[in-house]
């Protein structure tokens, strides 16, 4: 059952919608005009029902299916909000607005969605109800949590729910996928270390907080490799160091920043554990203050295996067995459709994006040709989950 006639006819009406959002970015939970074209688009289909402002800034629409003996509910997601990125594309429909971009793709995960909307309003060849879900601010602003928290699972009943990205580097046409862990974890920190400045010719006087920082590195790189089980893994990387103003002046403070990503929720405890420790032991051993602040941030992205093989088969039909991965290897980027998956049964997987730029630069863009396969497979996903009677 490969890609739906009906849906490859549409492909240049969504690519219009996809191309208009990706031209007009909004960030986080500023996703106004984004939430506004989606909730109108959505009650032009037919829905049955549209509401806006869940999470703040999400919209939800219910399909009903011909029949609902099924009393089936299951949550398809999708995510609004670009990314604060001047774009480089030189695109015509690049975007209008100076420093914000749809870097990651999230203008065509819309847009398949929208598309998979519209098919699934004109069709309704299904027994029980599809609830299109639009969340604001994964970048970052834990707009799935917010939603989930704003009653999203209960409110509509949803029993599973799944959810799709782009995946630059692999081809249009194929998807990848896995059970259990696909994402990791993904928190930050910011560290104050406080010493004593001087005269850089006599270090001896001071207490360089440079050279403690330098330390730090290493030590929580060693948190890595001599703490956490190297079949499980983890990452600590120090992504900001503010020091200084001057060639000979040690200065009095220095400022660190940086993330910090596991694949399981031991291991990450005992990260930041390790982390704290490391900072007191240090800062006792040279006579400084070393402030660790650890903020953590979206969970494990974990599938539920029974959801993850039945969203494999619907890859399957789609695009054929040979094009389906369902065994990838675990990414360490962090996705807030975690606390989704934390609140029901369900999964997440890729789409190729062919040979594009990679996410989160200024060269990406999301490709066109790969709106029919996703909104095949969401088209597929509520048929084949819910079938007509």
């Amino acid at each position: 059952m490969p890609i739906v006639n009906r849906i490859a006819g549409m492909k240049d009406e969504v690519a219009v919608w996809r191309q208009d959002l990706h031209a007009n970015p909004e960030l986080l939970y500023d996703v106004h005009r984004t939430a506004s074209v989606v909730a109108d688009q959505l009650k032009a289909f037919g829905c049955d029902d549209v509401t806006t402002g869940i999470g703040k800034t999400g919209v939800v629409a219910v399909i009903k299916g011909k029949s609902n003996t099924s009393g089936k509910v299951i949550g398809l997601r999708a995510d609004m909000d670009a990314l604060p990125i001047h774009e480089e594309t030189g695109l015509p429909y690049a975007s209008k607005v100076a420093g914000k971009m749809h870097a990651c793709g999230h203008d065509g995960h819309t847009a398949m969605l929208l598309g998979a909307a519209k098919y699934l309003c004109e069709t309704r060849n299904f027994d029980g109800t599809a609830i299109i879900i639009f969340q604001p601010a994964e970048e970052g602003g834990a707009g799935g949590r917010a939603m989930v928290e704003d009653g999203l699972m209960d409110r509509w009943n949803i029993g599973e729910v799944y959810g799709m990205h782009n995946m630059p580097g692999l081809p249009v046409g194929k998807f990848v996928l896995r059970p259990g862990p696909i994402m990791a974890a993904s928190d930050f920190f910011e560290i104050d270390i406080k010493g004593k400045g001087g005269h850089a010719a006599k270090p001896h006087d001071c207490v360089d907080p440079v050279a403690i920082g330098c330390q730090l590195h290493g030590l929580f790189q060693s948190v890595i490799s001599r703490n956490i089980d190297p079949v499980k893994g983890g990452v600590i990387s120090m992504t900001v160091f503010k020091a200084g103003t001057a060639h000979n002046v040690i200065p009095e403070s220095a400022h660190l920043a940086g993330t910090v990503r596991a694949l399981d929720p031991r291991v990450r405890d005992t990260i930041e554990r390790r982390m704290h420790e490391v900072c007191a032991g240090l800062g006792a051993a040279h006579g400084a203050t070393i402030e660790l602040r650890y903020q953590v941030g979206y969970p494990v992205t974990e599938n539920h295996p029974a959801e993850t093989a039945f969203a494999a088969n619907i890859a399957r039909q789609v695009v054929g067995a040979d094009n389906v991965n369902d065994s990838m290897a675990p990414l360490m980027g962090g996705e807030d459709f975690s606390f989704m998956l934390q609140a029901r049964p369900g999964a997440f997987l890729f789409v190729g994006n062919g040979d594009s730029a990679g996410l989160h630069t200024p060269q990406y863009n999301f490709n066109d040709d790969a709106l029919p396969v996703g909104m095949s497979f969401w088209a597929r996903l509520v048929e084949t989950a819910m079938p007509a009677r």
